[in-house]
C-alpha cells in the first residue's frame, strides 16, 4: 500500500506508556500503521526522524483566543501555536448570549484557524446555567468554566453581577447532567484579597512579589476545597484549572476518592517555570499569581506522580502596552502557547528527569480524555495524524518577534530551552516544516465538536 506520509525511523512517544523506535505511516489524514524499525513502505513524502521524538501533537487545554485582536486572533495565534508543536487547542468563550454568539465564533475559527480547536463555555450568569443542557448538545461543548475570582466587587467591575456560590453549585448540577461534562473553576478568594492588597498599596509596593502577597496561595486552596466539596454533593466531575499552589495539590490528594466524582487538576507552564522573584515586573502579572520556587518544585512532583492531569499555557495575546504602568493597573495574563513543549522538555525532562512519555500525556491523551476529543491525543491506527517532531539535541531560543502572534512580548523572551520542534503535522498535513511555517496555508483548522 502507498501512503501519503511516513515519519521514518524515529523514537515514537506513546503518551503515558513507552517509547519505541519505528515509523508511522499516514493516509487520508489518519494514522494508517505503526511500523517496526527497518520496516519499509512507499509514501508520497518521507520525513527522516532519526534521533528525533515523534510525539502526539500538543493539545493546549487552556487558551484565550479573541482576547487580543479578536478579528485576527484565530489566524495569528493558531499559527503561533503550530510553531510550538500544537495541533489542537481549547479556548474559553464568554458572551452574554451564548446561543446567538457561539455559532459565528466557531465559523470564524473554521475560516481562519491553522490548528483544530474546541471551546469551553464561560458561565457567568443564571441564564447560562439554564441554557447549558441545550447549548451543550447544539454546539458539542461538554466543558464549562466558573470564575470564582469574579465574585462581588471584582466581578461587578467587569460587569458580572451573578457570580456567587449559588451560581457555582447550580453550574455543577447542570454539568452533572451533560454527558462527559466537566466543570472547570478558577479558584481564588477575591473577598479576602483586600485584606492583603490595601496595606501593600499603602506601603507603595509595586513589585511582582506583591501580586503574590495580595493573593497568597491559601486563597486558592480555600476555593479548591469548596469546589471539590460542592462537586461531590452535585455529583459532577471538576477540574481545578491553572493550579498555582502546592498546598492546593496537597488538598486535592486528600480529597480524592475512587467512589466520588473526579477532581482533575490542570496547571500551566508559567507555574512550572516562572517565580514571583522573576525580573519580569508587570509583564509577569497573571491570575492566580506566580508563586515561590517551592510551589514550582511541588507542582513538578505532582506532574511526576500523575497527580496533575493536564498542562496548558493560559495564552492571552495582548500587547505589552497593556502591562503597566504598574503592577496594580497592568492587565493580567500573557502569551505562551508556543512555549508549552519547550518548557516541559527543559524543566521536566532535562532538569527533573521526568520521562517524556509522562510529560506527553499531560498535553495529549489526558486532554483528549478529559474533554472527550474523539480521535485525538494518541499515536495509534485510526487516530488523527497529529504530530510534533522534536529534535532533543536542538535548541529553542525565545524572541517575541519570532512568532506571528498579535502579542509583541513574551515572559519567556531571552530564554533558551533544550529541544527544538522541527515539524508540526495536522491531520497528515505538514504545517511546520524544518522549523518554519509552510508557505501554503495548512489544511483548515476544524472545530472539535464533542458528543460523548
Amino acid at each position: 500500500m502507498s501512503h501519503d506520509l511516513v515519519l521514518e525511523n524515529g523514537e515514537i512517544v506513546f503518551p503515558g506508556q513507552t517509547i519505541r523506535r519505528g515509523s508511522v505511516a499516514v493516509k487520508g489524514g489518519k494514522i494508517a500503521a505503526i511500523l517496526d524499525r527497518g520496516e519499509v513502505c512507499n509514501a508520497a513524502r518521507v520525513i527522516d526522524c532519526t534521533d528525533r521524538w515523534i510525539l502526539p501533537g500538543v493539545i493546549d487545554p487552556h487558551t484565550h483566543i479573541g482576547f487580543g485582536d479578536k478579528e485576527n486572533d484565530w489566524a495569528t495565534e493558531t499559527a503561533t501555536a503550530a510553531l510550538g508543536g500544537v495541533t489542537g487547542l481549547m479556548s474559553f468563550w464568554r458572551h452574554d448570549d451564548l446561543g446567538a454568539s457561539t455559532g459565528p465564533w466557531i465559523a470564524a475559527g473554521e475560516a481562519r484557524a491553522e490548528t483544530d480547536f474546541g471551546l469551553h463555555f464561560g458561565v457567568t450568569s443564571r441564564r447560562h446555567v439554564a441554557e447549558l443542557g441545550e447549548l451543550s448538545k447544539r454546539f458539542g461543548v461538554t466543558s464549562i468554566k466558573v470564575y470564582l475570582m469574579y465574585k462581588g466587587a471584582t466581578g461587578a467591575a467587569k460587569g458580572f453581577t451573578e457570580v456567587d456560590d449559588a451560581l457555582l453549585f447550580s453550574a455543577l448540577q447542570a454539568g452533572a447532567k451533560v454527558k462527559g461534562g466537566v466543570v472547570g473553576v478558577h479558584c481564588e478568594n477575591t473577598e479576602v484579597i483586600p485584606v492583603f492588597r490595601d496595606p501593600l498599596k499603602a506601603a507603595g509596593r509595586d513589585d511582582l512579589a506583591a501580586w503574590d502577597e495580595q493573593s497568597p496561595g491559601f486563597l486558592e486552596t480555600e476555593n479548591v476545597f469548596r469546589v471539590a466539596f460542592f462537586g461531590e454533593k452535585a455529583g459532577c466531575d471538576v477540574n481545578i484549572v491553572h493550579m498555582s499552589a502546592v498546598e492546593s495539590l496537597d488538598l486535592v490528594r486528600r480529597l480524592r476518592h475512587k467512589d466520588r466524582p473526579k477532581i482533575n487538576v490542570e496547571t500551566c507552564i508559567h507555574y512550572l517555570s516562572l517565580t514571583r522573584d522573576s525580573p519580569l515586573g508587570p509583564i509577569g502579572k497573571v491570575n492566580p499569581p506566580l508563586r515561590p520556587q517551592s510551589d514550582i518544585d511541588g507542582l513538578w512532583e505532582g506532574v511526576r506522580a500523575g497527580d496533575i492531569q493536564t498542562i496548558g499555557s493560559d495564552h492571552v495575546p495582548r500587547k505589552v502596552s497593556t502591562k503597566g504602568p504598574d503592577i496594580w493597573s497592568a492587565t493580567a495574563g500573557f502569551p505562551g502557547i508556543a512555549q508549552v513543549l519547550p518548557v516541559l522538555i527543559e524543566e521536566g525532562y532535562h532538569k527533573r528527569q521526568i520521562p517524556i512519555e509522562r510529560l506527553a500525556a499531560t498535553i495529549s491523551c489526558n486532554v483528549a480524555d478529559l474533554y472527550s476529543l474523539p480521535g485525538k491525543g494518541r499515536i495509534a491506527p485510526g487516530y488523527d495524524a497529529d504530530f510534533a517532531i522534536v529534535d532533543p539535541a536542538g535548541q529553542t531560543s525565545v524572541a517575541a518577534d519570532a512568532y506571528p502572534s498579535f502579542s509583541d512580548y513574551s515572559p519567556y523572551a531571552g530564554r533558551t530551552y533544550r529541544g527544538a520542534i522541527t515539524h508540526t503535522i495536522l491531520r497528515g498535513t505538514v504545517v511546520v516544516d524544518d522549523g518554519w511555517l509552510s508557505p501554503e496555508p495548512a489544511a483548515p483548522g476544524r472545530y472539535m465538536h464533542r458528543a460523548p
